[in-house]
């Protein structure tokens, strides 16, 4: 058997290394951060330190529409991973401890590393994962190293990058606990309410050379307030930032000291927009909104900014386009596995929901491959938003329909108070606001707007993009309204969410 095993391996190699013989390498690299915005200087952030994102996007191409569907860290790392929506996939919020979500077996089908092997690529990840099962989400190897130690992760992928033994192109999942949230707080800061250290060293100690910030020179947006509690945690969270810019530096070196950076697509973006009150676990612009920056070595164009609309939904076919494995007619995988077939073979899931009615046959986002070789495609009309947990104790589903000029939220548990996840609801630069009562400003809104929401919010995107006012009760926007109505349950229809019988009794 160890020997038929060792000729298969041997012989699928061979294979492998046939295909490819005639044309470059297509490796890929998957960049993810935990909890940013679009803070950075390639976003004309003047303050933020990201020097070598900056030149990436110089010599690439920069989205300044890129929209995850969900701001919520293990529901959307199943999007990035699937093409599925998770309403779809089954991951309908946090993997790890006692939350235990997580996607339906036969996403297997379809689950971008998996998909990409049967492309004949190897596959590795390093960082933080945080979805659910392995099995479905499987990586050949499994790299070490924590994710604040930016500069150590990468160095860890050296080895795997380099390796000549194996002629397969690689894929790649790199991905940061920065710039999340820790559990420890700022016990110097002179501030009663301590801000949270966002991953950094007591005491100005640093991982790396990242940059540090003073609380008095970091901007802050118009979604929070400007006072000395949210400038301490801003000044905090630029610091992770910078971390992981410098880390992203030193994955790039790697690379081109094995001549592997022009034959290699590097994919930057974040699960979702910044942890604080607002932008985490809201579907409002700064929690969907994301950085989003190719480096396509084979791209007509470089150096462009994209007007395309893109959504993390579209990130795994885009992917196996890139890598010649997306039949564009089927919208699905050229070498599709059933599923079934193959847990029956494992025998894996036995007697268990495996699909949730569901075929996995084809992706719900769509490549976007094109659009890095024109900057006027516009890909996307609208973009579609699908979140129902964060926590397990946060069910609070909403959905968003968002096109280039209004954006329709339904909050369909709009009669619960709104759950705040455990570390934004701890947040000095939520709890000073908060203890002054709910007529005191958060933001664009008020602290009683914010727990309190209603079943509809209409945003007119132009005009209003801090969504300050909700056009939703406005008579004047009636019309709007029920147009938007329409499109959102449209999408709801055609991309199969439980959740659009909700319209009629909640």
């Amino acid at each position: 058997m160890a020997r038929l095993l060792f000729l298969l391996t041997a012989f699928s190699l061979a294979w492998v290394s046939a295909l490819y013989a005639d044309e470059p390498a297509r490796n890929v690299i998957l960049f993810v951060t935990d909890d940013q915005s679009q803070t950075l200087g390639c976003y004309g952030d003047t303050v933020a330190d990201s020097p070598n994102l900056d030149l990436l996007a110089k010599n690439g191409v920069v989205f300044d529409l890129a929209f995850a569907t969900t701001a919520s860290c293990s529901a959307s790392r199943s999007v990035i991973l699937s093409g599925l929506h998770n309403h779809k996939n089954g991951q309908y919020g946090h993997q790890h401890h006692f939350h235990k979500f997580g996607a339906f077996p036969n996403v297997a089908s379809l689950a971008l590393p998996r998909v990409m092997a049967n492309c004949g690529y190897r596959t590795a990840r390093i960082g933080k994962y945080h979805v659910a099962p392995e099995t479905v989400f499987h990586f050949e190897k499994k790299l070490t190293g924590k994710g604040r130690d930016v500069m150590l992760l990468a160095e860890n992928c050296r080895e795997f990058l380099s390796d000549k033994s194996d002629q397969r192109p690689f894929f790649l999942y790199f991905a940061t606990d920065d710039p999340h949230r820790s559990g420890k707080v700022d016990a110097a800061s002179p501030l009663e309410l301590k801000p949270n250290l966002f991953g950094n060293k007591q005491g100005n100690k640093k991982f790396g050379n990242e940059k540090t910030f003073a609380p008095a020179e970091v901007p802050v947006p118009a979604w929070l307030n400007d006072d000395p509690e949210t400038r301490a945690e801003l000044a905090n969270y630029y610091q992770s930032c910078s971390r992981v810019d410098e880390g992203l530096g030193r994955l790039i070196e790697i690379l081109k000291e094995n001549d592997l950076f022009d034959s290699t697509m590097i994919i930057y973006t974040a699960d979702h927009g910044a942890a604080f009150a607002g932008a985490k676990t809201s579907v409002y612009e700064p929690g969907l909104r994301v950085p989003f920056v190719v480096h396509n070595p084979y791209a007509k164009q470089h150096g462009v900014r994209s007007k395309a609309m893109i959504s993390h939904v579209d990130i795994t076919p885009t992917i196996l386009d890139f890598a010649k494995g997306l039949d564009r007619e089927a919208n699905s995988p050229t070498k599709w596995e059933n599923a079934d077939k193959l847990w029956d073979r494992e025998k894996r899931f036995v007697g268990e929901n495996r699909n949730g009615g569901n075929p996995f046959r084809s992706y719900h986002g769509n490549s976007f491959l094109d659009a890095m070789d024109d900057p006027e495609v516009t890909h996307r009309e609208a973009v579609f938003g699908s979140h129902t947990f964060h926590e397990i104790q946060m069910y609070y589903p909403m959905r968003t329909y968002r096109d280039r000029n209004y954006k329709l939220i339904f909050n369909i548990a709009h009669k619960l108070d709104y759950p705040f996840a455990t570390d934004l609801f701890s947040a000095s630069s939520w709890q000073r606001s908060f203890r002054a009562g709910m007529e005191t400003p958060y933001g664009r809104k008020s602290v009683g707007q914010f727990i309190h929401r209603p079943r509809f919010e209409l945003y007119d995107m132009q005009a209003d993009p801090f969504e300050s006012t909700n056009l939703a009760d406005d008579p004047a926007y009636a019309d709007k309204l029920a147009t938007y109505k329409g499109l959102l349950k449209q999408r709801q229809t055609e991309l199969g969410d439980p959740w659009i019988s909700k319209w009629s009794y909640e």
